[in-house]
């Protein structure tokens, strides 16, 4: 067939939006162009894409090979969407089953030895696809534990992509290859830090429990030392565990950070940034994503530094804990009395920080 169809996502934060690839191949001279707003790794695709099927054995079309990404309106970045455009290239010209590569989503980046390499951003990927319906996914074998981690879809974890071609029908002989390996995923702690371990500061305490058991805010004033960080750090402790949704959402932060993903924890993430990051640091993507999972659902506890300086203060929400060493002082300095560790009521906090707080 001249016209070819599979599937790849576009990823913005953490959501995701299916891509057609659509390949076309005419009787012009011979050329290969990706259009549908790519960035440049992802324009850079054609040469990877040409030596990737050289030495997988894989006869590349010879005449002009048009490769449209749509919706073309929609910004493509990253080198993900190798794959697809490979498969797509391939199926113009190379008999595979149509059905087959119609209906499935392609993720990866191809090496110019032809096999898979990781990606990060998989693991949202593949739910963005699961939500859209679709229900087989192609990606690297390094990356086949964290696909694995979403219900309902079919995983196929390819070394190279001849074994891709092979499983969409192609008659083509595969070699045993080592496949790409991916980063050593970080040993992740679910036990979480026991809020019975603490000593005194009773009414910080009591606090922390109200807090967690309405979603509350929660602005903890005190100098250095006064146990702000220690009482923010057994937060997670008492508050629920995540469930899957909640679950899949702060480990698809942790694949786009580039981090292998191979289980779902369920103890709220704490995160604790220096006390020195700036403002912009703090409002990047990666905290508004931790942000956006749900306000009301408890799915991520963060510490980092802020918007108010004056002495050390944590902000502890529903969904994360503020931290820093200096921050500005709320206006309304009654909100928050100066003591060894003080911590003020829901209503006063918001009233204090409702017009100095960015939304």
């Amino acid at each position: 067939m001249t016209v070819a169809r599979t599937w790849s996502v576009a990823l913005s934060g953490v959501a995701g939006r299916l891509v057609e690839i659509e390949a076309d191949l005419t009787n012009q001279l011979p050329d290969f162009k990706i259009i549908g707003l790519p960035d440049k790794a992802l324009g850079e695709a054609s040469q990877r894409v040409r030596n990737a099927c050289a030495n997988s054995g894989l006869p590349f079309p010879r005449r002009r090979l048009t490769v449209n990404l749509s919706p073309a309106s929609l910004p493509k970045h990253g080198s993900g969407f190798d794959v697809a455009i490979a498969v797509a290239a391939l199926a113009t010209e190379v008999p595979m089953d149509a059905a087959s590569v119609a209906s499935s989503v392609h993720l990866g980046e191809l090496g110019l030895d032809g096999r898979l390499r990781p990606v990060p951003g998989v693991l949202p990927a593949v739910v963005a696809a699961a939500a859209a319906g679709v229900r087989r996914v192609v990606v690297p074998q390094a990356n086949r534990a964290e696909a694995e981690l979403v219900s309902g879809v079919e995983v196929f974890g390819a070394v190279d992509l001849a074994e891709v071609a092979r499983w969409h029908g192609a008659a083509i002989e595969t070699s045993d290859r080592d496949a790409v390996v991916a980063p050593e995923a970080p040993a992740l702690v679910d036990d979480a830090l026991d809020l019975v371990d603490v000593i005194g500061q009773r009414e910080a305490v009591d606090a922390l429990i109200v807090a967690a058991a309405g979603g509350h805010h929660l602005l903890m004033c005190g100098p250095p030392g006064a146990g702000k960080t220690m009482l923010a750090r057994r937060l997670p402790g008492i508050l629920p565990e995540l469930d899957d949704r909640a679950a899949l959402s702060v480990a698809s932060i942790r694949s786009l950070s580039g981090e292998s993903v191979t289980s779902l924890t369920r103890v709220p993430p704490f995160e604790s940034p220096h006390h020195s990051a700036s403002v912009a640091s703090l409002s990047s993507a990666r905290w508004l994503a931790c942000w956006s999972i749900s306000p009301r659902s408890r799915s991520c506890v963060s510490e980092a530094s802020a918007i108010w300086a004056w002495s050390s203060a944590v902000l502890v929400s529903s969904s994360r804990v503020v931290e820093s060493n200096s921050v500005r002082r709320p206006s309304d300095r009654r909100a928050t009395e100066t003591v060894p560790l003080a911590w003020a009521s829901t209503s006063r906090w918001k009233s204090s920080v409702s017009a100095s707080t960015p939304s």
